[in-house]
């Protein structure tokens, strides 16, 4: 594939990932905001708590397949290697779920002291019987950079299982509006995976076929277990330590700031993946994406961030109540967290795709045991959930300087060059903070100042980019006209 076309793909794939970013996390915001208005913080929190437990199961659930199949070249992978692929997967994923019915349902029980979570989990993971299937066609489109069919399938699959979860709320079951909304998600996805590809598995298996894509997925799911135990161990204590109560009000303040942030970041990676693949050997090409990844994330991300530090008292007053108010400051601090965060956002989708998933695993090890596990511990026991906001914030800077480590060891891109590259969004939210922050003290109403604050932030950026952003959108604009014309 030429460079050009390869662009060409990148354009067109951020912009229906950019799609169903906005169709997927706009609809799941409107029904976190209707369920927490319908439901409160412990309700939130024991689905919360069962999370913790079902999400370290199923980290092992996929044996790293998809992102090993996205990652080999397309001369080595032969039709076996899927058919190997979904059949290991099939096998595991029932042995998965038996372990987690079994003994992480009765455990978790015990742990929290929760006698519903016994039923609550067989339930919520019904999802792991899925991946297998999921997997394997996910892994196809993502190879083939086919990411309109990937955005309608999540697109349909979300407002599916959103509307289900407003009906059950509605109709007064409480936690099982929100345990149904992640389930139903899974299922509605798997006959469009079907239909989007066109393949059905036959019954091949082959051990070399196994060995291939395993050697690489080993490192993958080591990776996706020391990323799940830092994503997770706050939630853990929480629970643990404080009350159902107290994680339900901190699980709100993550889903408006950090989930959105990894929303964003597994779309660009799920498209740039592919791209680090097929550029392993260009490392100058490899810079240039990076960079701009970074750039291109962090313009979207910042002026929500900014909003939910200045204007964050207001909005969670206003929208979800004051049974919320204990939600603010840990919302404003991961806020902060968030763009901190986005200065190295994509780096590790970068070094699997250069071919070092032994290297990404080992970064993520050495983050969860010496800077995640011991100051979020410390934060909770100390202060509670404003403390593990504020270990947050802490172990995502420490983290940049980790990531920018190794940036600069595998393809020489120095600080310097990194901050350069966010000269854009720094200078626009720094003015659009001043600007939402002086009309807030004006006493304008939060909803006017977070207009005057898009208005600004957007003019800066347009003041900064005006020449890139118009090449940007005349070349997608020529590439759908060739689209049509074809």
């Amino acid at each position: 594939m030429d460079s050009h076309n390869l662009k060409g793909k990148v354009v067109t794939g951020v912009f229906w990932n950019v799609v169903q970013l906005l169709i997927n996390r706009s609809f799941d915001f409107a029904i976190k905001l209707i369920l927490a208005r319908l439901l409160f913080p412990n309700q939130f929190g024991i689905v919360g708590m069962a999370t913790v437990f079902t999400s370290f199961v199923q980290v092992f659930n996929d044996l790293g397949i998809g992102a090993a199949l996205v990652q080999r070249k397309e001369e080595q992978l032969k039709e076996v290697h899927y058919h190997t692929s979904f059949w290991t997967g099939v096998i595991w994923s029932v042995a998965i779920y038996l372990i987690i019915f079994f003994a992480v349902a009765p455990l978790a029980a015990v742990f929290y002291k929760e006698p519903v979570l016994r039923s609550i989990i067989p339930v919520l993971s019904i999802g792991v019987l899925s991946s297998p299937i999921n997997l394997v066609h996910n892994a196809q489109l993502t190879k083939q950079m086919n990411f309109k069919k990937l955005a309608f399938i999540s697109n349909v699959s979300t407002i599916f299982s959103g509307t289900l979860a407003l009906v059950l709320a509605y109709l007064g079951y409480g936690i099982w509006a929100l345990v149904f909304n992640s389930v139903a998600t899974f299922i509605v996805a798997m006959p469009l995976y079907f239909k989007a590809t066109g393949w059905f598995p036959k019954f091949m298996w082959d051990k070399q076929a196994f060995q291939d894509i395993f050697g690489f997925g080993v490192y993958t799911t080591g990776t996706n277990l020391f990323n799940n135990l830092i994503q997770k161990i706050d939630y853990l204590l929480i629970g643990k330590l404080l009350s159902a109560s107290a994680l339900g009000t901190y699980t709100l303040a993550f889903v408006l700031t950090d989930t959105f942030r990894s929303q964003l970041m597994n779309i660009m990676n799920k498209v740039m993946y592919p791209v680090y693949g097929k550029k392993q050997d260009d490392s100058l090409s490899l810079k240039r994406y990076y960079l701009n990844v970074v750039k291109y994330n962090s313009i979207v991300i910042y002026p929500i961030m900014v909003f939910l530090v200045v204007l964050g008292e207001p909005f969670i007053n206003n929208f979800f109540g004051t049974k919320w108010h204990d939600t603010i400051l840990p919302l404003q601090i991961l806020a902060l967290s968030v763009m901190v965060h986005m200065m190295v956002n994509s780096h590790g989708s970068l070094i699997r795709g250069l071919g070092r998933p032994k290297l990404e695993m080992n970064m993520q090890l050495f983050k969860a045991l010496f800077l995640y596990v011991p100051l979020i511990s410390l934060g909770i026991y100390k202060f509670g959930i404003i403390g593990a906001a504020y270990a947050y914030l802490v172990n995502k800077a420490l983290e940049v300087i980790i990531a920018q480590y190794f940036l600069k060891k595998l393809l020489n891109i120095s600080f310097g060059e990194l901050l350069s590259s966010l000269k854009a969004p720094l200078v626009a939210s720094i003015v659009a903070y001043l600007i939402s922050y002086a009309l807030y003290n004006a006493h304008i109403h939060f909803v006017l100042c977070g207009f005057g604050l898009m208005i600004s932030y957007a003019g800066v950026i347009w003041l900064f980019m005006k020449s890139e952003l118009n090449l940007q959108i005349q070349q997608f604009k020529n590439r759908n006209k060739k689209q049509v014309a074809i």
